[in-house]
């Protein structure tokens, strides 16, 4: 069993918290951490809400299904919104009678983005911590320390070469769902489809009524086809035959399934000449490369023009993982000007301070590489804390003020 990363950050919730909701995409490891925790770490009862007749009890008497259990994990919560209210008044009952025991009483899953969770978000809100569990991420496969971020904003980095463990294209296989991080190709193929139509014909429909469920599948493929670039709504709905307005709408589904998120502009004057539009993403990398249909092996060696966009993606969804499993404070973003100057990610924490990462997938760097992160430099000034060209070569090299080349590897090394 890999080590989970998120282990640590849930324990120590759960002792400051009544309850801990941990959510994140389908077979991202949730239920097998669940009950890991419930049988080693933290003793409690297991329940799975995806079984029909658990479900049934559970909903039938939301009250005293609760009551039956000192501690318990709740698995796939969504199914029974019925629990939520009474989770509530069962956690301000424990506050009132016996505060010093109160905290640590229940650790719920669940597979659908918090936000179409309104009612356990408002029912709960100060009784909750939210975490989220991704795939597995570089870091949790290479049991690296989790270091890359603070390095980011603190710049430290030196000169030196690093020895690369595991080949880049391999890690991005490996660095996927548990359940096939070790498969074969073919196994690998058939999991995506059954995966994919079980997201978008059951999971999705339980969040919202689609009339056009046809055009879900469609939307995916060309996202797909569109990663790491800018998000245009017309264009995207021109391509699925939908109005701005619907395709905007199930864009947001599958980013509320975990299949798809937007990486935000940066910007603080909003008079300033820079592009406002998100970027699109997809949260699994090897989901990416089947949509695309790409063997990710062979593109990293004769495919140079379709690996580019999949190991920014890369990137871009390794930072996110290492986000939610170390608690780094600091936000994403992208930033572009007018005039063409851009850096793949902007990490800005909330006392201002930022640092700039360009992502290429070349096996080594050029002066030009580092165009758009002077650009945002000289933006902010004093704020700006390090820029780095992100690149597959093996050296970190000075590149100038604050400046540097960094071998992709010492994000999980």
């Amino acid at each position: 069993m890999i080590k989970r990363q998120l282990t640590n950050r849930i324990l120590n919730a759960l002792d400051m918290f009544p309850v801990v909701f941990v959510n994140g995409p389908r077979q991202a490891g949730k239920t097998t951490l669940a009950k890991y925790l419930a049988k080693t770490r933290w003793p409690a009862e297991y329940v799975n809400l995806d079984d029909f007749n658990m479900a049934w009890i559970a909903e039938s008497n939301p009250e005293s299904f609760l009551r039956a259990y000192d501690k318990l994990v709740v698995d796939e919560i969504q199914f029974v919104p019925q629990l939520f209210r009474p989770l509530k008044m069962l956690v301000d009952e424990a506050r009132q009678t016996d505060r010093e025991n109160a905290n640590g009483r229940y650790l719920l899953t669940g597979s659908s983005n918090i936000m179409t969770l309104p009612e356990l978000s408002d029912a709960l809100v100060g009784r909750m911590s939210v975490l989220s569990l991704y795939p597995l991420s570089a870091l949790e496969i290479s049991q690296g320390e989790g270091e890359f971020l603070t390095r980011l904003m603190r710049n430290e980095f030196q000169p030196k070469t690093i020895q690369r463990k595991i080949k880049i294209a391999e890690m991005i296989k490996l660095a996927t769902f548990p359940e096939i991080t070790n498969s074969e190709d073919t196994y690998r193929q058939e999991w995506f489809e059954a995966y994919v139509k079980t997201l978008l014909f059951r999971d999705v429909r339980q969040i919202v009524d689609i009339e056009k469920m046809g055009a879900l599948p469609k939307l995916l493929n060309v996202l797909a086809s569109r990663v790491s670039g800018l998000i245009n709504e017309a264009d995207i709905a021109r391509s699925i035959r939908q109005n701005p307005v619907t395709a905007k709408k199930y864009r947001i589904l599958l980013q509320m399934a975990y299949l798809t998120f937007d990486l935000k502009p940066w910007f603080r004057n909003v008079d300033k000449r820079l592009v406002k539009s998100p970027k699109g993403y997809f949260t699994d990398t090897s989901l990416l490369c089947h949509l695309q249909q790409i063997d990710i092996t062979n593109a990293e060696i004769f495919n140079p023009e379709k690996f580019g966009p999949i190991f920014k993606n890369f990137v871009v969804s390794e930072l996110f993982k290492q986000q939610s499993t170390t608690g780094f404070q600091g936000q994403f973003y992208h930033f572009r000007t007018s005039d063409g100057k851009q850096v793949d990610i902007v990490v800005e924490e909330s006392n201002g301070k930022l640092a700039g990462i360009e992502v290429k997938s070349r096996d080594r760097f050029e002066p030009s590489d580092f165009k758009g992160l002077k650009e945002l430099q000289r933006q902010t000034g004093d704020d700006f804390s390090c820029g780095i060209v992100l690149y597959r070569g093996r050296d970190v090299i000075p590149a100038g003020e604050r400046c540097w080349a960094v071998p992709v590897d010492l994000m999980w090394a």
